[in-house]
């Protein structure tokens, strides 16, 4: 284990868990959300900003900052939290789910994947090795292990292929890991990722595959890519208990509000998605009452704040009103002020879910957050 890396429970309510994680770069409190940070940056926010909403941990991610501006120059340069001036904790994914999805010339092999950069079309190749070596490079608190994640519409076949590579890569992976670790210590933590498609007992396999290495932290891979909510639910409720309970887990690529709340309730501590920040520069925002898309025409002279219950400077200067003139005028200040007010949405949402479970009120939380939240401004 690193020198300054641990993971502390502090208090449950049922089985919802509040922690803190403590890295070399500082501590964030579980359940945390952290915003998506694609090439070193949440688009449109300063650290500032982050810091002002509340942000304690943003995600980098692996492939496009190998593209661009390459690892060695981010390490040339301090690693990521000084490129970037995130002076707190960061984690980088392994990339693969971009490297196959950003490239229709995408293929994966038992080695790794091999794909097309998004910038010039050049050929590139991740394997389980290089892949640490790359996260190595770019310096992030926590890392993750390379997997081989399968969408929800593929056949079962395809399914159960990528969850054999994910064990066998997985334990690849962590043995480069520690080699290198043991000839050059980083103070990083790896974790591992889960995979198994929507059926039970591939995901009980891989489970028990992936925690027998012994990773610092878990993830579930493999959701938010397609099924349904129902779908979502049954593997989360499924895979958590049998992920360590001393150990943080992390749900990727979620979500939606209602999707994090089902997943705290079953001990999940980590979340990140690029959903708040993403809608937010297209006209959607999230509130109390629900999303709203402030750009549509019904907002024209309406005097409101975007959420009459936040507490936001977006909220507390601007009106819905102002906010639809400048996304209707392409005024880069929509984008600003969306996303600043989503960003803080969904860390004042994280704070009152860990001050829900300190209060052993999370189920009551959650019930009154969706009573409110079904409703339409």
């Amino acid at each position: 284990m690193p020198d300054k890396y641990s993971f502390k429970i502090s208090q449950v309510s049922g089985n919802a868990r509040r922690g803190v994680v403590s890295t070399s770069n500082g501590e964030f409190e579980t359940p945390a959300f952290m915003p998506v940070g694609t090439s070193g940056a949440v688009k449109a926010l300063t650290c500032e900003d982050l810091e002002s909403c509340g942000a304690q941990i943003i995600l980098g991610n692996t492939y496009h900052l190998y593209l661009r501006p390459g690892q060695e120059l981010i390490k040339n340069l301090g690693g990521l939290g000084k490129f970037n001036g995130w002076n707190k904790p960061t984690l980088t994914d392994s990339g693969g789910f971009q490297a196959m999805s950003l490239s229709d010339k995408a293929k994966f092999h038992d080695d790794g994947i091999t794909f097309a950069s998004i910038h010039d079309g050049s050929s590139h190749k991740f394997t389980p090795e290089n892949v640490i070596e790359i996260q190595r490079a770019l310096g992030a608190d926590i890392i993750m292990s390379f997997d081989h994640c399968p969408p929800a519409e593929c056949d079962r076949e395809f399914a159960v292929e990528a969850t054999k590579r994910t064990s066998v890569w997985a334990k690849r992976g962590k043995n480069h890991f520690d080699n290198l670790e043991d000839k050059a210590p980083t103070n990083q933590t790896l974790f591992g990722i889960v995979q198994g498609w929507l059926e039970k007992e591939m995901r009980k396999q891989s489970a028990e595959e992936i925690t027998s290495l012994d990773f610092e932290g878990y993830a579930l891979g493999g959701l938010a890519v397609g099924e349904s909510k129902e779908q979502m639910e049954e593997m989360v409720s499924f895979s958590t208990p049998l992920l360590p309970a001393d150990k943080p887990r992390y749900l990727m690529g979620v979500g939606y509000p209602e999707d994090i709340l089902m997943a705290v309730s079953y001990g999940i501590d980590m979340f990140d998605c690029v959903l708040p920040t993403r809608n937010a520069r297209t006209g959607q925002v999230f509130t109390s009452s629900g999303p709203l898309v402030f750009r549509n025409a019904s907002y024209a002279n309406d005097e409101r704040p975007l959420d009459s219950n936040c507490a936001c400077r977006v909220c507390q200067r601007y009106s819905r009103a102002y906010l639809r003139h400048l996304y209707n005028q392409s005024e880069i200040t929509a984008m600003v002020l969306a996303t600043y007010h989503s960003t803080w949405f969904y860390q004042e949402l994280m704070r009152n879910i860990r001050e829900a479970i300190s209060a052993d009120s999370f189920e009551k939380f959650r019930s009154e957050f969706l009573s409110g939240y079904q409703s339409r401004s």
